[in-house]
């Protein structure tokens, strides 16, 4: 169990395996490192350093009445990145880790940075305004606080549907992925889980977007029930300079574990190339 501590106190839960080039994950809400498993393993087995965090109020990191923000993540992140002395990195960053990964850029520079990558990731801004048209209605965001506060372990259950995509005819349901969840789910600080509601749907990253110089693959399946991707990556496309958007037909917004094997490639090769 390796934690370091940030300036605030707050104790930040990381594993770090292998040897090689790093690659650093972030993960989801409202999720922890074990999102990234499958991910750990491969990359782990293909010769490189990888290195995943539970964000403040999540996982087994502190669970903090203050500092669930943005600009807090993105700072968690350069302590761990300065702490464990990361050149030449790999970051990849999943739905609201793809909003964190885009602020740490925005925000602490590019320099020990050689790749991105996006995936679900919730950039540029998820909330409709009249700037962002194609954005979700603040009622839906509004109904995530409300699941959570009045029944978080329901609700947790209940969005892994939409989620996974076990909705859609002929999905096939792995109740094994939807417990994992859930579990990851109640280990994190409810709190912290409240506060990040926030930090992933009305935050505007689109300056971060532009800040990045370095090259960007974005994945996104187009039946991504919880981050639309008319308003994410088709957007965060063309502001990101030659960025490569490859688009999962059909695929849901956990498709980093439902078409692992698919994904799982695709950025291998994106690395190597």
């Amino acid at each position: 169990m390796s934690f370091i501590k940030t300036k605030d106190g707050t104790e930040i839960f990381y594993k770090d395996w292998g040897k090689g080039q790093p690659i650093l994950f972030s993960h989801g809400w409202p999720l922890s490192a074990d999102a990234w498993d499958a991910q750990m393993v491969f990359f782990g087995q293909q010769g490189y350093r990888v290195i995943a965090h539970d964000r403040r109020s999540h996982g087994r990191s502190t669970q903090t009445w203050d500092g669930n923000n943005m600009d807090q993540y993105a700072d968690d992140l350069a302590e761990l990145i300065e702490y464990l002395d990361l050149k030449d990195l790999i970051m990849i960053g999943h739905s609201t880790g793809g909003g964190e990964v885009a602020h740490y850029l925005g925000r602490h520079g590019t320099k020990r940075v050689a790749k991105v990558v996006l995936v679900g990731a919730v950039p540029p801004l998820m909330l409709k305004t009249d700037k962002n048209p194609n954005g979700l209605p603040m009622n839906v965001f509004d109904g995530i606080r409300k699941g959570t506060l009045e029944d978080r372990s329901q609700f947790f259950r209940d969005v892994t549907i939409p989620f996974y995509g076990y909705n859609r005819e002929g999905a096939k349901i792995s109740e094994g992925v939807r417990e994992s969840f859930w579990a990851q789910g109640m280990m994190g600080g409810i709190k912290g889980q409240l506060d990040c509601i926030r930090e992933f749907s009305e935050v505007d990253y689109t300056e971060d977007l532009r800040k990045i110089d370095k090259p960007t693959l974005i994945v996104h399946g187009d039946d991504d029930q919880i981050v639309p991707i008319i308003a994410s990556a088709l957007e965060s496309s063309k502001i990101v300079k030659g960025s490569v958007l490859k688009i999962y037909e059909g695929a849901d917004h956990g498709l980093s574990q439902t078409h692992t094997e698919r994904f799982n490639q695709d950025v291998l090769d994106f690395i190597r190339a």
